[in-house]
């Protein structure tokens, strides 16, 4: 299920009545869990997370995530656990033992197959051996279907493997477990009797071999894990920090990286929202976010006052109500001067050159008005054979009517700028009240009574699609504020898939540019449509992205107007 990377649609921090529910969802699905493991698991005071997410297939998943790590994912009402809380409770269901070659199929996204399921490696892990889960699925049948069959066919229907997309976690490698009783040992005496077989049966130089060469396995392994442990030892120290402390250290690295190598003296006073917008948030590493809130700042007001008076970096003044600016930087501050850039940073050259690839990537739709032929004028287009519901743009309209014109020599005899009117254009193009008034009508007012009189339509074209004809006006990409809460502002962007916009490239793109948190959501009487949520008031941020990096026309970007006002708080 997992193989494939999948979609987010939502990324928020647990309620405090969802985290009792799960407590209870866990404890009742795995009663050997005592209330110490479960409050291991799900501990009251650390951040644990609700991810849902779309699965490659369309499946809906909601995971639960804790340091970083997938604790439990729940699919189809039911909660399983990931290979991360199977390394620490291991004996939370029950197992099937395999060879590591089928391990690789099942990575590779195979189901297990009964044959693969083995006796002899069964004996040699619980006597000689130890194991560890890889792999988490549901049974394919029962027990004594198994049996039954001879031990073929399908026997696990996999869902999670270890270092498939779901393990986007510390990437930590599986622990040696020690034997104690193995997961695969089934109830019965028919099991030990079968194993008890296996090993009167078998040569001892074969079994001998097995073990040796499940042992050198073993050494191989611990081997690669030593030296990946030298190799990361710094990203372990980093680790061993909960994520707060890691967010507080990445805050205050960009801020010296910004106000070292961007800020310069003649931009003083500088927005402190744009000082974050435009100066920390490009030096931030490469696969890392500056997220304020997971700080223990939690505003960016806050941490740039423990700045100026701790460290006496900066000067921050209210210049206007309710807007901060910084007036002043201690370029000779000590803390300024030691401070290096980062080894790993990536120049801002190279991220503009892949964003202006992105860009080039993307090209808006070319839109045409149509006109479509409706009951009452087909008569005016019945000699250009154009049936009723044929779509015409403009100038063919025009063209048709300027023709028929003059091959019915309807023109005015002494002003050529008036048509007459006949019996077809009264009852095409006049009204009753009409009819013994107007005797002739002016070229344009001919042709805008037709366009009028006209079903409306549109032409959109993508590229690299084929031309797609729509009825009605085009419906522009729709931003809108709503409250929610007390004093809270969500920005709602709609109708951006009629422009050939992925919601959820736009959604990370504001997300960064920001600093806001960003959500999709089903668009609400709408088949197969997105909507895009961002908190605040970012109509102004919005009518950026749109209008100069996307080129959208400003006459298909509707609520532009909603942006606040200068000198306002957002």
């Amino acid at each position: 299920m997992f193989a494939k990377a999948f979609r987010v649609k939502s990324n928020t921090v647990i309620k405090g009545s969802d985290r009792r529910r799960l407590r209870s969802d866990v404890s009742a699905a795995f009663p050997s869990l005592s209330a110490e493991d479960l409050n291991e698991l799900i501990p009251n005071k650390e951040e644990l997370n609700i991810v849902k997410i779309y699965a490659h297939k369309g499946d809906a998943v909601i995971l639960y995530v804790l340091h970083k790590n997938p604790i439990f994912f729940h699919l189809e009402k039911r909660l399983f656990p990931s290979v991360y809380t199977l390394w620490r409770y291991p004996t939370m269901l029950p197992a099937f033992v395999t060879w590591p070659p089928v391990l690789q199929k099942l990575t590779g996204g195979a189901d297990l197959m009964l044959p693969g399921v083995s006796s002899l490696l069964k004996m040699l892990i619980n006597k000689f051996l130890s194991w560890v889960t890889l792999a988490v699925g549901t049974a394919a049948v029962s027990s004594a279907e198994m049996r039954n069959s001879g031990m073929k066919g399908r026997g696990v229907n996999i869902l999670h493997t270890y270092m498939d997309q779901l393990a986007f976690g510390d990437k930590s490698h599986p622990p040696v477990m020690p034997v104690t009783n193995s997961p695969a040992q089934v109830e019965g005496e028919e099991c030990e009797e079968e194993e008890q077989e296996v090993k009167d049966s078998s040569d001892p130089a074969p079994v001998e071999t097995s073990c040796q060469n499940m042992q050198e396995l073993r050494l191989d392994e611990h081997e690669v894990l030593k030296e990946e442990e030298v190799v990361e030892d710094t990203n372990k120290e980093e680790d061993s920090r909960s994520p707060q402390e890691q967010m507080d250290e990445l805050l205050l690295q960009c801020f010296l990286h910004a106000l070292k190598t961007k800020v310069k003296k003649s931009q003083l006073p500088l927005l402190t929202s744009n000082f974050l917008r435009n100066h920390m948030v490009s030096c931030c590493p490469k696969g890392k976010y500056l997220e304020i809130k997971k700080s223990s700042y939690k505003k960016l007001s806050k941490f740039l006052q423990c700045m100026q008076k701790d460290h006496s970096l900066i000067q921050v003044k209210e210049l206007s109500k309710g807007v901060e600016s910084i007036v002043d930087v201690d370029w000779r501050n000590p803390v300024l001067c030691s401070f290096s850039i980062p080894e790993d940073f990536e120049p801002e050259k190279k991220s503009e050159e892949g964003s202006g690839a992105s860009e080039v990537l993307y090209q808006h739709p070319e839109i045409t008005p149509l006109y479509g032929v409706t009951a009452r004028l087909e008569p005016l287009f019945q000699d250009a054979q154009k049936k009723k519901g044929t779509p015409l743009k403009a100038t063919e309209v025009r063209n048709i009517i300027t023709e028929y014109v003059k091959t019915n020599d309807l023109v005015h005899e002494t002003n050529k700028n008036y048509v007459n009117i006949n019996p077809t254009l009264c009852d095409c193009l006049l009204e009753k009240s009409e009819y013994q008034e107007v005797e002739r009508l002016k070229w344009d007012e001919l042709f805008s009574r037709t366009l009028i009189r006209m079903q409306a339509c549109h032409e959109v074209l993508l590229p690299g699609q084929p031309p797609l004809v729509k009825k009605g006006q085009m419906e522009p990409i729709d931003i809108t504020v709503a409250s929610r809460g007390s004093n809270k502002k969500v920005t709602i962007i709609k109708n951006l898939e009629a422009f050939g916009l992925d919601p959820a490239v736009v959604a990370d793109t504001l997300q960064h540019q920001v600093q806001a948190s960003c959500v999709l959501q089903d668009s609400p009487g709408v088949k197969n449509r997105v909507l895009v949520q961002i908190q605040g008031n970012q109509v102004q941020q919005v009518g950026k992205l749109l209008l100069d990096r996307y080129k959208i026309p400003r006459k298909y970007v509707q609520g532009l107007d909603k942006a606040p006002k200068p000198g306002k708080k957002k």
